[in-house]
């Protein structure tokens, strides 16, 4: 073929010319001049980030006629070969279909001849995690310590999949994303050198849609280059691309803040109807809120999310009076969705159904205002009086009234007459029961937190002059009970009620005992239900047998 791709033509041939890996190059040119190249190199790293490129230009670097240099000729016969392909001393090995053991023994068998013209002879192995666990044990040795004219590159976008024993012993270069920016600039300069008319915008979208790779990107312009003629517009690309512009994202996301759900089902119909795909877009709506939480953050934004600056200052604009806590409440229940439209078969409908919860989120209050209103309300709160105390509950918190210290009435006889008409009296002729339920009649009147507690008690055993109280609740009414406090009150009305000074005693009662003869009652009616079984009848009966022991398992 005649053409040649933009990603091969403009491939760089020079450290200088590598974009973005200024960490890497700079390493290895201070290397080349001091004369401290390792033997094995490992470039790891995401696609289309220049590893195999670098890799290229460090066999160049090495095996140049004026070298070892930094700055390859490009010129002389070594450089000429490894930029076209077919260096007799450079050996560029597919990892994914050379994996086995077999290539590598051919290997190892091949590095002990001299090169043929060049000072090195290089293995460049890309994607080299694809090697089998074989194939690196045989590496082994001779990764370790190869002839004096070999030098091993590796390059991998998993290095976690390659043993350690692997990389202990190689010298390891990690590469990285290129920003939106600088694929952008890159493209542009490309673009002039083919005569291309392109927008800076449509640039910066092709450079997002790449995600930072730069080969992605070529091979996106290469598309576009190819459908469009003369004049490339923005909306082209974006049909071309299938994705969606920018301000449609801008849109929905100002649809949702104001919570007009209509106006947000409308777009993503428009969306749908387009032949955009819904993960997709779900997944730039989740990372614009994302964005936004950063943009209300406010720190370290230009490092934190890689955008054009006119778009982070449109999200400034965009959460000026929104709060941060609300955006991360969008930010949050977007993200948990994520997989229920991620996997689902009708994703539009899953994304609708997303929108329609975020619209029945209500902001939360910052914590610092809801502190402020705590304050305001307790200011406006009444004064409790002084003649007031606060008697504790398990069920609420109420007021009684308590008789002012230093001054006392002394009660008319009126007053004792209707006292005494109003309570109930001790008869001896009443049960156990009756007794009781005439106390706790007693106790709400003026002691309401204790009597919810004597509620859950029975009375199990009364003398002339001792009183024995079960408690039927668990141990918070025990503890309450048994409170040196309640006691004295307990005793102080029973003996008013007994007209006799009374002794208390106090007592859980026993659910081991009781649960235990429960269970008894339950294993013998079992029992006799099997006893009676028609079929262990006339079992017994057809066999004339008898029944030594029926077991409950």
């Amino acid at each position: 073929m005649s053409y040649l791709v933009l990603a091969r033509k403009y491939r760089p041939q020079t450290f200088d010319e590598v974009i973005k890996q200024n960490h890497v190059t700079q390493t290895l040119t201070n290397a080349i001049k001091s004369r401290r190249v390792a033997h094995a190199i490992l470039f790891t790293g995401p696609r289309g980030t220049g590893k195999t490129t670098v890799a290229r230009i460090l066999a160049k670097a090495m095996n140049c006629k004026e070298g070892p240099t930094p700055m390859p000729c490009n010129t002389c016969r070594s450089c000429r070969e490894i930029t076209s392909g077919n260096a007799v001393d450079v050996f560029e090995i597919d990892g994914a279909s050379n994996n086995g053991v077999e290539q590598i023994r051919s290997l190892r068998e091949n590095i002990n001849y001299m090169p043929a013209h060049s000072p090195n002879k290089i293995y460049i192995i890309d994607e080299v995690h694809m090697l089998s666990i074989s194939a690196f044990n045989a590496l082994l040795k001779t990764l370790e310590e190869p002839p004096s004219h070999v030098m091993f590159i590796f390059a991998t976008t998993e290095p976690h999949k390659i043993p350690v024993t692997i990389l202990s012993r190689c010298q390891r270069h990690d590469f990285k994303l290129i920003d939106i920016e600088s694929i952008s600039n890159h493209m542009k300069d490309l673009c002039s050198k083919e005569h291309i008319d392109i927008t800076e915008e449509s640039l910066m979208l092709i450079a997002r849609e790449a995600g930072g790779s730069i080969r992605d990107a070529l091979s996106l312009l290469d598309q576009i280059m190819a459908c469009s003629e003369e004049t490339i517009s923005y909306k082209n690309i974006l049909d071309i691309l299938g994705v969606a512009d920018r301000k449609i994202i801008f849109d929905i996301s100002n649809a949702i803040l104001r919570k007009d759900i209509p106006e947000a089902l409308n777009i993503v119909d428009e969306i749908y109807d387009r032949g955009y795909e819904m993960k997709k877009f779900y997944a730039d709506i989740i990372e614009h809120f994302r964005n936004l939480l950063v943009v209300k953050m406010g720190k370290n934004i230009s490092k934190l999310i890689n955008l054009p600056s006119h778009e982070i200052d449109l999200m400034q604009d965009q959460v000026q009076d929104i709060s941060e806590s609300y955006l991360n409440q969008i930010f949050d229940l977007l993200f948990k969705e994520e997989a229920s439209i991620r996997l689902s078969a009708q994703p539009k409908l899953a994304l609708e159904i997303a929108f329609i919860r975020l619209s029945q989120i209500k902001p939360a209050l910052p914590i610092d205002l809801l502190i402020e209103k705590l304050d305001d309300l307790k200011k406006n709160l009444p004064a409790i009086p002084a003649n007031y105390e606060v008697a504790e509950n398990e069920d609420a918190l109420k007021y009684y009234n308590k008789e002012p210290q230093g001054i006392s009435e002394e009660p008319t006889d009126s007053t004792e007459h209707k006292e005494s008409c109003s309570s109930p009296s001790y008869d001896p002729d009443d049960n156990l029961e009756i007794t009781w339920n005439k106390l706790l009649d007693i106790f709400p009147k003026k002691h309401p937190a204790l009597a919810a507690n004597l509620a859950k008690c029975s009375l199990k055993k009364l003398t002339k002059q001792n009183i024995e109280i079960e408690v039927h609740g668990n141990g918070y009414n025990i503890n309450m009970i048994k409170r040196d406090k309640n006691v004295a009150i307990i005793k102080e009305l029973c003996s008013k009620f007994f007209k006799e000074k009374m002794n208390l005693t106090i007592k859980a009662k026993n659910k081991q005992n009781s649960e235990k003869k429960q269970g008894e009652n339950q294993n013998n009616d079992l029992k006799q239900k099997a006893l009676s079984h028609p079929l262990v009848t006339d079992a017994i009966e057809i066999f004339n047998g008898k029944v030594v022991d029926v077991k409950i398992i």
